[in-house]
């Protein structure tokens, strides 16, 4: 490997904070990214980080190579999607996030169709619910479940996601079903919880008047898909993106609770950092999963007689 490579793998290690973190993010070794660190430190004729059995730690001089070889590698990237952009098949990476439901039913799919187009740009696909930060993690698209209206960020709206508060047939029988929003207090509500997450206080509207209530549960989880699957065991009245669980209203396996009570819609969008050179394929994915989640969801709420709003 060249000098570019290993600062390459420098600059990683220093953003995740171990060898071990940035091979996972390189899809190396631990033991590759600590010997290619250690053949830039024979190079440069000085030691980047002090090394111990726990973590790592830049050293005076590596601070100051990491400052400015950055620099230098956003260059380097400019300079090849430059050249991708003019000289024939592009060629590079895309760094991609999306929530994990949708990650695994919406986004991988539209992964493999992309890579079939466009078989030399290598697609990094991270999926959490919480929210990753776009800059410090180096991401290129996110597909996010948001409001959005603050965003600093570059928004292309897929969709307005309306609400619902659902529950099995078995959990009403049960424990009856709330007559107004303040009975979500004696329920178990299922609840989406993950750092940065406010979905364990819910924004509801009813006739003409909106209130928040901090409502509980017994249990909770940072997957949605796990809580529609304990909705469905009759664990708890849970809200969900109605287009997620229509096929589910569909069949009678959840039931519309309140219907007079509106939670606050959500935005489905895409979104990115701005850049005067976005990476190569950049707008050519994004193309591609604007309209994969477009008929996603618009496919979802057919099934109910729904339209999509754009």
């Amino acid at each position: 490997m060249g000098f570019i490579e290993d600062a390459r793998i420098f600059a990683r290690a220093v953003e995740k904070g171990s060898f071990s973190a940035a091979g996972r993010d390189l899809r190396m070794s631990a033991a590759v990214v600590s010997s290619r660190i250690l053949a830039l430190e024979q190079r440069l004729g000085c030691r980047l980080f002090n090394r111990t059995t726990r973590k790592i730690q830049l050293t005076s001089v590596g601070r100051s190579f990491f400052d400015r070889v950055v620099d230098v590698l956003d260059a380097v990237e400019r300079a090849e999607a430059s050249v991708a952009l003019e000289g024939g098949a592009p060629r590079g990476s895309l760094k991609i996030t999306a929530p994990l439901g949708l990650g695994r039913r919406l986004v991988a799919p539209v992964v493999t169709s992309f890579r079939a187009a466009q078989p030399n740009i290598d697609i990094r696909l991270r999926l959490a619910e919480h929210l990753l930060d776009l800059i410090g993690e180096g991401i290129d698209i996110a597909l996010r479940m948001a409001d959005l209206s603050d965003s600093s960020f570059i928004v292309r709206k897929v969709a307005t996601i309306e609400r619902i508060l659902c529950a099995s047939p078995a959990y009403l029988a049960a424990h009856g079903a709330p007559k107004t929003s303040e009975d979500l207090f004696d329920h178990q509500c299922l609840l989406l919880r993950f750092p940065g997450s406010q979905q364990f206080r819910l924004t509801l509207r009813q006739g003409g008047e909106t209130r928040t209530l901090a409502v509980s549960g017994a249990i909770d989880c940072d997957d949605g898909d796990v809580l529609t699957q304990w909705a469905l065991a009759g664990a708890g009245i849970v809200m969900k993106p109605v287009f997620e669980v229509a096929e589910q209203l569909s069949a009678g396996t959840l039931v519309h609770v309140l219907p007079d009570v509106v939670p606050q819609p959500t935005t489905l969008a895409i979104i990115y950092p701005s850049r005067q050179l976005p990476p190569p394929g950049h707008k050519a994915f994004s193309d591609l999963l604007l309209e994969a989640g477009r008929t996603h969801v618009a496919a979802a709420l057919a099934k109910l007689g729904k339209r999509l709003e754009h």
